[in-house]
């Protein structure tokens, strides 16, 4: 498979600009592997096509205020930081993004809030849009981590052109949403209600829970032909043991395992044995799924409508086959799906 088998039109006025009203009544779009079919539900109608012992595996990353907007020293020049990953939390130490780039140099300071709350130190460069920042900072981790919160802004994707509304901070974190550490929402996870979640487990089927943190790496565009060349950035994953013991179980009893993002699947495949049952799991994961692929653990998938060349669209594909999965993106543009962070759903069963 090469770059290009992934390319296809997306206008414009279906990229998501705001949320469903209701999480579960996004649309829904079901794609059967082995006959083909494609319906048109809603998101709560998923509960149907799940039975008692079945499992979902959620992602319960949490998404922190990464935006940063700030002034350059002297100049006053606005500065936006995108916080990226806690280096040290004991120097106070940052790995960022800054725009723009050009205008930022080792040694110059930042200052941050209207009364400069927070003032960050660049000490080091590391992509040609990377920073490593340190704040200055002498009060408790716990009050600077306050002030990281108050003065940032939700990380809502660049594509959204409008500006943050109070509630995207709702939002743009799923329901249950745990550990704090993405910079990126798991998208799949946002569809969950508190009722859905609720009749899903009067139904009998049980949720199992790991962490990725989701970093901005994960979409990166491609760009080598030759997607066996690609590199994918890390991210920090977790998988507890009485995690795997849910998702073992249901696999032995030869269950539905469905994998509730993209970001679980790679969790998932990061963490599974020869035999094909899934190991408790702490560390770092740039695994790259791409078709040709034998998936081991999960026979079903949630996962939002995603944008042309994505790796995350090549996973998809490699879950579902590339020519059903383009079949029906091609369908989702004829229906007015919508794509990307706050768009609609599809399951693959």
């Amino acid at each position: 498979m090469k770059l290009s088998n992934f390319n296809f039109d997306l206008p414009k006025e279906l990229l998501a600009e705001y949320p469903s009203e209701n999480r579960d009544e996004a649309r829904l779009m079901v794609v059967h592997r082995k006959t083909g079919e494609i319906e048109h539900k809603l998101f709560k109608d998923v509960i149907d096509y799940f039975d008692d012992g079945d499992v979902f595996v959620l992602n319960n990353t949490k998404v922190f205020p990464a935006r940063l907007y700030g002034n350059k020293e002297k100049t006053k020049a606005k500065i936006e930081v995108f916080l990226l990953r806690e280096l040290s939390a004991e120097q106070r130490l940052w790995d960022v993004l800054v725009d723009p780039a050009r205008k930022i140099r080792i040694g110059n300071k930042l200052y941050f809030g209207k009364n400069a709350e927070l003032v960050a130190e660049v000490i080091d460069n590391t992509t040609s849009r990377g920073r490593t920042l340190r704040f200055l900072y002498d009060g408790t981790y716990e009050e600077f981590r306050q002030h990281l919160t108050e003065l940032g802004q939700t990380p809502l994707p660049k594509y959204i052109s409008r500006p943050v509304e109070p509630e995207d901070e709702e939002r743009y974190q799923t329901i249950y949403a745990k550990y704090e550490g993405a910079v990126a929402a798991p998208t799949a996870g946002l569809h969950f209600s508190k009722h859905l979640m609720k009749r899903l487990e009067i139904k009998g089927i049980t949720f199992a829970e790991v962490t990725l943190h989701v970093g901005l790496g994960t979409f990166n565009p491609v760009e080598v032909e030759d997607l066996s060349k690609h590199k994918m950035d890390s991210e920090e994953i977790h998988i507890p043991e009485s995690q795997t013991k849910i998702i073992n179980t249901a696999k032995e009893n030869k269950k539905r395992v469905c994998a509730v993002g993209t970001t679980v699947m790679r969790v998932l495949e990061s963490s599974v044995s020869s035999d094909g049952f899934v190991n408790p799991f702490d560390g770092w994961t740039n695994k790259f799924i791409f078709p040709p692929y034998d998936f081991s653990v999960a026979n079903a998938m949630i996962t939002n409508f995603h944008t042309p060349k994505s790796t995350l669209l090549m996973m998809v594909s490699a879950f579902a086959g590339h020519d059903l999965i383009m079949r029906a993106y091609k369908e989702a543009v004829e229906q007015k799906y919508k794509f990307y962070s706050y768009g609609d759903a599809m399951l693959i069963l």
